[in-house]
C-alpha cells in the first residue's frame, strides 16, 4: 500500500537536521523537554508562559505522539492512533486558549451504536428520551435504572476532578529548606483535609458506592446495576479499552470511571471528534506553546541524557553526538523508556529501576485505520440508503452484544492468541469531520481487542499473518454490515509492536503503563515517585506514565511543569 504521511497546519516546526539546529546547541536553556507528544507540548506551553526558555525534540517528523492526523492514503486523514476526545482537561484548554489555537470539537449524537446479529440494536447518547426508549426495547427496568447510573458516575468523576488536576500529596524527596520542607507538608495536610471533606458531603453510602466501582471488577458493577447483556456489553467496553484485562479482573470498574469522566464543552461524559483529526490537539497546544515562545524541533531524536558527577541532569546527547545543554530535562518517554534506555547506567538506584522493570507495559491493543467507498450498511437497521445515518455518529461496538463475548475474547489474548471474535470499536469521524476524506468516501477507525504482543501462533512482522487477522476483523464486520470488505481501498495496522516502534509505546501500552489500582496516583509510576520528580535532580517525567495516567488529558504535562516552576523558584 502506498503511504503518504503529511502534516496538515499552518504550525511550524523546525528538523534537528537543519542548520537551524544550530540555534539548539548554541545556548543552555532553562528547560528541554523529550518528546513532543500531547503532555510533552502542554509541560512546554506552561514552562515558557512562565518565561523558561524551553525546546521540544520529538523523534518522528511530526508532533502529537498518538495525538496525530496523517494522511497515510492520499485524500484520506487519519487519526492514527488516538481518535477521540473527552479528556483532555478543561483547565488546559482554558488557560492555553486552545480554541484560539485552533481547536474545535465535534460533539457526538448518538455517541454509541451496538448493533446484534438477532436484528436489534442499541442506541446511546445525551438525550435522555433517546436513552429510555433504546433501553425499553430490552428491558424497562435497566431503562428506569440508567439514568441513576449515569448521576452517579458523574458524582464520582466530579470527587476525581481535583485529584487529576493537582500532583499527588508525595513526600518531597528534596527539601531545600526547613522552610520548603514546612510549606510542604501543609499543603499535603490541606489536601488530604480536602479529600476528607469532599468524602464527608458525599455521605457513607455513596463513599462506599464508590469504593466499590474502584476495587471492583466492572461485570460485577454492570451486573448490580443491569439485567440486558448486550447494555452491560456496551457499557464494559469502556472498563477493558486499552487494557490486557477482562471485564471480570477486580479493579476495572475505575477503568470505566476513567473513560467517562471527561466532558465536551462542559457536557460530562461526552466524547468527541476533532476537527481535522486528533493532530489538531496537538497542533493547538504547540500553537500555543510556540506563542509563549517554546522551540519545537522535529526529527530530534534523544540517545542519552547527560548527568553530571553531582548526580544531576544537565542536557541530552542526540544521536550525532550533538550536546544540547539545559538546567531540567522533562521525559514524556515511557517510563520504561525514560529510565531504563535514556538515563546512562549505575545512575538511579536499584530498588527503583526493579519497580520500573517489574512494572505492566503489556497490551493487548491494535488500530487499523481503513479508507472506505461508503458508510456501512447494518442490516438490523432496516435501511439501505449511502448517507450516513444516526447509527454511523458515534462508536459502533461490534461483537460485544455479552459481557462473556467481552471475556472469551480476552482469555484467547491470554492464552496467546488473538481473539477469534475481536472486541472492535468503530469510529467514522468523517461522518461529522468532512475535512479527512474525499466526498462521499469516509475513513473508518477500528480499535481492536485482544491481540498479544507476541502470539504463539505467528509473528506480527510476518505480512501474511498480519493481512490474515485483519481480515477476520472485516468478515466479522461484514456479519453485521454484508459488504463492509468490498468497500476497502485500503488500510494501515498497528499492532502493539507497531505501536512500540513507530509511536513509542512500550510493550505498545497506549497509556505509558497498566492503569491497575497499583499503578495509580502514589504508586504511578512507583511508589514515591509519584510528584513527576525522580530520583535525577532536574529530571522530571511529563508523559502519561505518571499521575493520572493515559488518554489525552494534558494533565500529566500540566501537573509536571507545576512541579517544574515550584523547584525552579526556591532555585532562584
Amino acid at each position: 500500500m502506498r503511504r503518504q504521511v503529511q502534516q496538515f497546519t499552518n504550525f511550524s516546526t523546525r528538523s534537528a537536521t537543519d542548520s537551524s539546529s544550530s540555534s539548539l546547541k548554541a545556548k543552555k536553556w532553562d528547560a528541554l523537554v523529550i518528546g513532543g507528544g500531547h503532555n510533552g507540548l502542554t509541560a512546554a506551553a506552561y514552562l515558557a508562559k512562565s518565561g523558561l526558555s524551553v525546546a521540544v525534540l520529538e523523534r518522528r517528523h511530526l508532533i502529537g505522539g498518538a495525538a496525530v492526523t496523517e494522511e497515510l492514503i492520499p485524500g484520506f486523514k487519519f487519526s492514527r492512533c488516538s481518535y477521540l476526545q473527552s479528556l483532555l482537561r478543561p483547565s488546559v484548554i482554558k488557560e492555553l486558549e486552545l480554541k484560539r489555537h485552533g481547536l474545535k470539537l465535534l460533539k457526538r449524537n448518538p455517541s454509541s451504536f451496538t448493533p446484534c446479529l438477532d436484528g436489534r440494536y442499541l442506541l446511546l447518547g445525551p438525550d435522555k428520551e433517546l436513552n429510555h426508549a433504546e433501553i425499553s426495547k430490552f428491558s424497562k427496568k435497566d431503562a428506569e435504572a440508567y439514568p441513576r447510573f449515569e448521576h452517579q458516575l458523574e458524582n464520582f468523576s466530579k470527587f476525581m476532578d481535583p485529584l487529576i488536576d493537582s500532583s499527588p500529596p508525595e513526600t518531597l524527596q528534596r527539601a531545600s529548606s526547613i522552610k520548603t520542607h514546612m510549606k510542604d507538608r501543609l499543603d499535603k495536610s490541606a489536601f488530604w483535609a480536602h479529600c476528607m471533606r469532599r468524602a464527608v458531603s458525599m455521605g457513607q453510602r455513596e463513599m462506599v458506592d464508590f469504593m466499590d466501582l474502584l476495587l471492583s471488577p466492572a461485570s460485577k458493577v454492570l451486573n448490580n446495576w443491569f439485567e440486558t447483556e448486550v447494555l452491560k456489553a456496551t457499557l464494559a467496553t469502556d472498563a477493558v479499552i486499552g487494557t490486557t484485562a477482562s471485564v471480570h479482573t477486580p479493579g476495572t470498574g475505575y477503568v470505566l470511571l476513567h473513560h467517562i469522566m471527561g466532558e465536551t464543552d462542559g457536557d460530562r461524559g461526552i466524547w468527541s471528534y476533532v476537527e481535522g483529526g486528533m493532530g489538531s490537539v496537538s497542533l493547538a497546544v504547540g500553537s500555543a506553546a510556540q506563542e509563549a515562545g517554546a522551540t519545537i524541533m522535529t526529527k530530534a531524536a534523544v540517545s542519552k541524557l547527560l548527568v553530571g558527577d553531582s548526580g544531576r541532569v544537565n542536557g541530552v546527547l542526540l544521536p550525532d553526538g550533538t550536546q544540547v545543554q539545559s538546567s531540567v530535562v522533562l521525559s514524556n518517554a515511557t517510563p520504561y523508556k525514560t529510565f531504563m534506555e535514556l538515563v546512562p547506567e549505575h545512575v538511579l538506584p536499584d530498588d527503583f529501576l526493579q519497580a520500573i522493570k517489574c512494572s505492566d507495559y503489556s497490551s493487548a491493543t491494535t488500530k487499523i485505520n481503513l479508507a472506505v467507498e461508503r458508510v456501512p450498511q447494518f442490516q438490523c437497521c432496516k435501511i439501505n440508503h449511502p448517507n450516513a445515518g444516526p447509527q454511523h455518529m458515534g462508536t459502533i461496538h461490534i461483537g460485544s452484544e455479552s459481557m462473556e463475548e467481552v471475556d472469551s475474547a480476552c482469555q484467547e489474548a491470554v492464552n496467546g492468541f488473538p481473539s477469534k471474535r475481536p472486541i472492535i470499536e468503530m469510529t467514522i469521524p468523517s461522518v461529522l469531520d468532512k475535512t479527512l476524506s474525499p466526498h462521499g468516501k469516509h475513513v473508518i477507525n477500528l480499535f481492536i481487542q485482544y491481540t498479544p504482543y507476541k502470539p504463539l501462533d505467528g509473528s506480527w512482522e510476518d505480512p501474511a499473518y498480519r493481512e490474515s487477522f485483519a481480515q477476520r476483523c472485516f468478515s466479522l464486520i461484514d456479519e453485521y454490515a454484508p459488504g463492509f470488505s468490498s468497500s476497502i481501498l485500503g488500510y494501515d495496522m498497528l499492532t502493539p509492536p507497531d505501536l512500540e516502534r513507530e509511536i513509542g509505546l512500550t510493550g505498545g501500552n497506549i497509556f505509558h503503563g497498566a492503569m491497575g489500582l497499583d499503578s495509580l496516583f502514589l504508586m504511578r509510576p512507583v511508589k514515591g515517585w509519584s510528584n513527576y520528580r525522580t530520583p535525577v535532580q532536574g529530571l522530571y517525567l511529563c508523559g502519561s506514565g505518571a499521575h493520572p495516567g493515559g488518554g489525552v488529558m494534558g494533565a500529566s504535562g500540566r501537573n509536571a511543569a507545576g512541579a517544574v516552576i515550584q523547584d525552579w523558584k526556591q532555585m532562584a
